[in-house]
């Protein structure tokens, strides 16, 4: 009967997800077209503005106004500022919670303006926001709370990144991998059938054609392989310095007094016009940017250009909290990082030419990875946003080198950083409700193999029960913890952050 119920409920989250992913692809779809028909727009208006005064005073005023609504809805609702992952993060965690509709809407709008504007921001970041609040008001239509309610924002987040990127698969895996730490059964059904009915919409509407679709011919051999060593070894400690950048960019705005805040806000939008006058193709979240590195070839002194314009830029765009992501951001420094790197190759004659675009691929990966401490999500990203499982093994091969080399730098997970920064303001709440959480237990972790009674819990916490191969067991003292159990744990709702913090370090397993 046990086995029925659960077969039962996955099947109804599977539909649910299914749900919500359609509404998810729909409002994230209209989200892409309205970012796209903007930025033609001011594309065109960058173009007559080179040699026509109006255009030029033209932009800048549409600039300033874009400028001037983005940083009023800031103020308005400081939950949509950024990325918005971190903000996911933060709910999934119990540690944020905000009012579904006014953030969606606020988001939007932002999240359009700032992208549209040529800002060097991705839209995936505020689409996996999009998504996971739209999941949060259908969680309050069909009045579901607690877990229930997690895990339909969990799907709505994987729905939201699906729909930017058209990568299912990469989706789900984020939300397991980088939100959730673990693979809970009940997330992923509903992530991934979020996932792909989003992706359903959003392939009928902008077609099947992948997201970074490069044509090359070849597969690295093996006897390039030490090559790829370095090139793990180099994204790894460029991708140490961005993290230290984009994490701190924010607290040095902060310090700087004699200035107002919504300078800040002001300057990206102007300092972009220029780069759009002049380099349109580097502006942008950088999709167009890799399109044309992996087509062009550019030179070595044009590519250190490329990185220079765009590191500094990207950090000055997101550290003044305006909506708008670093996913695509970071693909775009890591293929710039990776096409210097195979230049400066070929120019010794230490590799082919023809294997200058799988550089730039295998770079894309392994510099996210080293950011974000995901790389089965950026091996997968990568994978299905670029359309061929060719580079599949020196793909993995230089994202884990990349992944060891930061791990050696103390790098920690980007979003991680990003939502601790998001919290110090923050008063915790003083609700009192039950609050139910879910830990999956990984193998050698600080519980495996241990009785219930010789565990250090959180305060204030009962172990109600842990799921165990479909099946509920109700613990007592001498009740081992395994690998792969499901531990459900109950904690007052103003408890919870602390409890996800502490039990975290419990089930990891390092």
């Amino acid at each position: 009967m046990d086995l029925k119920k659960d077969n039962v409920k996955r099947f109804k989250s599977v539909l649910y997800g299914a749900l919500i992913g359609v509404l998810v692809g729909f409002f994230i779809s209209i989200f892409r077209i309205s970012i796209e028909f903007l930025s033609g727009i001011l594309l065109k208006i960058s173009m007559y503005a080179n040699h026509n005064f109006l255009s030029l005073i033209l932009l800048i005023a549409i600039n300033l106004l874009f400028a001037i609504i983005t940083y009023q809805l800031i103020l308005s609702n400081s939950d949509i500022k950024g990325s918005g992952i971190p903000q996911v993060e933060g709910q999934l965690a119990g540690e944020i919670d905000y009012k579904w509709l006014p953030v969606f809407i606020k988001k939007f709008i932002g999240g359009v303006l700032s992208i549209s504007s040529g800002l060097f921001l991705g839209r995936e970041g505020p689409s996996i926001q999009l998504g996971a609040t739209l999941a949060q008001g259908i969680a309050k239509i069909t009045h579901k709370i607690g877990v229930d309610r997690k895990i339909m924002i969990s799907g709505g987040a994987a729905a939201g990144l699906s729909a930017a990127f058209n990568a299912p698969i990469a989706s789900t895996l984020f939300v397991l991998e980088e939100i959730y730490h673990n693979f809970s059964t009940l997330v992923w059904t509903v992530a991934l059938s979020a996932a792909v009915a989003s992706n359903f919409v959003s392939t009928a509407i902008f077609g099947k054609t992948p997201v970074l679709h490069m044509q090359y011919f070849h597969v690295i051999p093996l006897h390039i392989y030490p090559y790829l060593i370095g090139l793990g070894i180099f994204l790894g400690f460029f991708g140490k310095i961005y993290e230290f950048f984009t994490i701190n960019i924010g607290k040095w705005y902060s310090k700087i007094k004699f200035l107002p805040q919504w300078i800040f806000s002001i300057i990206p939008f102007i300092l972009v016009i220029p780069i759009e006058m002049f380099v349109p193709k580097v502006s942008g979240g950088g999709s167009t940017l890799v399109l044309m590195l992996a087509s062009q070839s550019p030179a070595i002194s044009a590519l250190i250009f490329y990185f220079l314009l765009r590191f500094i830029f990207s950090t000055i765009s997101y550290g003044t909290g305006t909506p708008g992501g670093i996913f695509l951001p970071m693909l775009s420094l890591g293929a710039i990082l990776g096409a210097l790197y195979a230049k400066i190759l070929i120019n010794f004659n230490l590799m082919p030419s023809y294997l200058f675009v799988n550089f730039i691929i295998v770079s894309m990966s392994a510099y996210f990875a080293c950011i974000s401490k995901s790389p089965f999500t950026a091996i997968l990203l990568i994978t299905e946003m670029v359309g061929s499982l060719q580079n599949l093994m020196a793909l993995s091969f230089v994202t884990l080198v990349a992944y060891i080399v930061s791990d050696l730098m103390n790098s920690k997970p980007i979003y991680d950083e990003m939502l601790n920064n998001l919290l110090d303001p923050q008063k915790q709440s003083n609700l009192g409700e039950l609050f139910t959480i879910n830990y999956s237990v990984f193998v050698g972790c600080e519980i495996d193999g241990k009785m219930v009674k010789n565990i250090s819990w959180p305060n204030d916490t009962i172990l109600s029960s842990i799921d165990r191969n479909d099946k509920e067991i109700i613990p007592n003292g001498s009740t081992i913890i395994k690998a792969g159990d499901n531990l459900k744990l109950s904690t007052n709702y103003k408890n919870r952050g602390y409890v996800h913090s502490y039990m975290d370090k419990l089930v990891a397993n390092g």
